[in-house]
């Protein structure tokens, strides 16, 4: 029995030793218990704000605009043509050849200037053989006068018989006849002697001559077509026409003030009135013919000229603008994207107006007070949830998060994560980034040192569009020698199969 105690302490333990023990078990438990309910616990949270990311991620980023109404009058801009108030082709009555022309383009004539004179043998000689042929005519008549006066007389002493006068008298009358048709024909090649000399038929600008000295003239006579002299036009006052669309015929009326601009000098405005209008519309253009005079006795604007005519249609007239980009051109007709107050799309067919260029005018579909996407998508459809963003086009908004003070790290990329990490101390943050140039949305995690990360992180491209997500996992301070994240591969992988999902839909 040497190898017991003389005082029975090896038979038996310590109560103190025992009751220590029971109590280092106990807390090493509870701290097993207490870091694998942390573990949890940040394995859940991470989920969870994995999840939110997914949800903001799968809702498309857009801008939006609200239409634009004018508060000024409507400044209606329309090509005109103008036109000199009196404009006339001068055409030759008469056949022969050009003695001589007295003015010649841009000259300023008067009413009843003489413009040019016509040699005219052949009318000079018929107008003499027909003066001829008139004395011949008046002396038969004359002749069958004296004749019927004398049996007239002589039928009263019944010296000749009623038979024989009447013949005298009727000869007398046919005479008469022939007399008169001599006198007409006299006149006619008078007239027509008379188109000898050409004259200005108003006061004008004589615009064009088109003949010279010696030039043979016919007046279409002979079957050909006549040839236009000269062409003059009154340009002191002018005619411009315009043709007015349907939509703003109503608003264009008689004695409405305009105005018209030029190309090469559209700082200066030349005032006008509304003669008149068609009070029609054209069934084949479907415009209205306007008629605007322009008072021009200074000469600046010329005939035949290009203009811009301005209407001012009032306040009540002018049209909801909207910019080109926010258009939609379906196979049923023109649409805009709107955004209603569940954050759902509404599309919503409209009617164009004017071009104005950078906007286009809305004449139906819109009340004023729609949020209007603008660069939506060809295939986007009502209903889709959106996400209105104040950003400018093409410029991204990004946040990002950060882990420093790590110790180890493991992750994967792709559609699942591999493994898990253990650290002594760390940071994990999510950030999400949005550009809408691009139409991308994503969250993204990152190490700040390079020496610990751990998360996954999943990509999906489709249409053009492109989405990532990373999630990190942050680790315990103070937890030394102990793993404060616990990420098994399949859940890693099924956390990010989660956001693929989200980020498709």
């Amino acid at each position: 029995m040497e190898g017991q105690r003389p005082d029975g302490s090896g038979t038996a333990r310590d109560p103190a030793k025992a009751k220590r023990a029971r109590w280092i078990g106990i807390a090493v438990a509870v701290a097993v218990i207490a870091l694998a309910a942390q573990g949890i616990w940040s394995r859940h949270d991470a989920h969870a704000a994995l999840e939110r990311d997914a949800e903001h991620a799968s809702q498309t980023s857009v801008e939006v605009v609200r239409p634009q109404k004018s508060t000024v009058g409507l400044d209606l801009v329309l090509p005109g043509n103008v036109q000199a108030f009196l404009d006339t082709p001068i055409y030759a009555r008469t056949n022969g050849y050009l003695r001589k022309w007295y003015a010649d383009i841009g000259a300023h004539v008067k009413n009843g200037q003489l413009l040019a004179e016509i040699d005219t043998p052949e009318v000079d000689d018929q107008l003499r053989a027909a003066r001829a042929d008139l004395a011949n005519a008046n002396a038969n008549y004359a002749l069958a006068k004296s004749t019927a006066d004398r049996w007239t007389d002589m039928l009263k002493s019944k010296s000749v018989s009623k038979q024989e006068t009447d013949e005298k008298v009727g000869d007398m009358l046919a005479k008469k006849a022939t007399l008169d048709a001599a006198r007409f024909n006299v006149a006619r090649l008078e007239k027509t002697q008379s188109f000898q000399k050409v004259y200005a038929p108003f006061d004008g600008i004589v615009t064009a001559r088109n003949v010279d000295v010696g030039a043979l003239i016919d007046a279409g006579s002979s079957g050909g077509p006549a040839k236009e002299l000269f062409h003059v036009a009154q340009a002191d006052r002018l005619r411009v026409y315009v043709n007015v669309p349907q939509a703003y015929a109503q608003q264009v009326r008689a004695q409405q003030n305009a105005f018209l601009t030029l190309t090469e000098t559209p700082a200066k405005h030349y005032p006008g009135t509304v003669a008149r209008t068609a009070g029609a519309v054209d069934p084949q253009q479907r415009t209205m013919l306007v008629e605007v005079d322009v008072d021009n006795r200074n000469g600046d604007l010329l005939p035949g000229a290009y203009a811009q005519v301005h209407f001012a249609l009032g306040t009540g007239a002018a049209p909801f603008t909207l910019p080109g980009n926010a258009l939609l051109f379906r196979p049923d007709g023109v649409k805009v994207a709107t955004v209603d107050a569940q954050h759902k799309v509404k599309l919503v067919p409209v009617s164009l107006g004017t071009d104005f260029g950078t906007r286009v005018a809305i004449v139906s579909g819109l009340q004023g007070d729609e949020q209007v996407i603008l660069n939506p998508q060809d295939s986007i459809v009502d209903g889709a949830p959106v996400r209105i963003v104040a950003a400018k086009a093409g410029e991204a908004t990004a946040a990002s998060g950060a882990a420093a003070g790590g110790e180890g790290a493991a992750g994967a990329s792709g559609a699942a994560g591999a493994s898990g990490a253990a650290g002594a101390s760390g940071a994990a943050g999510a950030s999400g980034a949005a550009a809408s140039g691009e139409r991308g949305t994503g969250a993204s995690g990152a190490a700040a040192n390079g020496k610990a990360a751990a998360g996954a992180s999943a990509a999906v491209a489709s249409g053009g569009a492109a989405g990532s997500a990373s999630g990190a996992v942050p680790s315990g301070d103070g937890a030394a020698g102990s793993s404060s994240a616990i990420a098994s591969s399949s859940e890693t992988a099924h956390v990010a199969s989660l956001l693929f999902a989200r980020t498709s839909s």
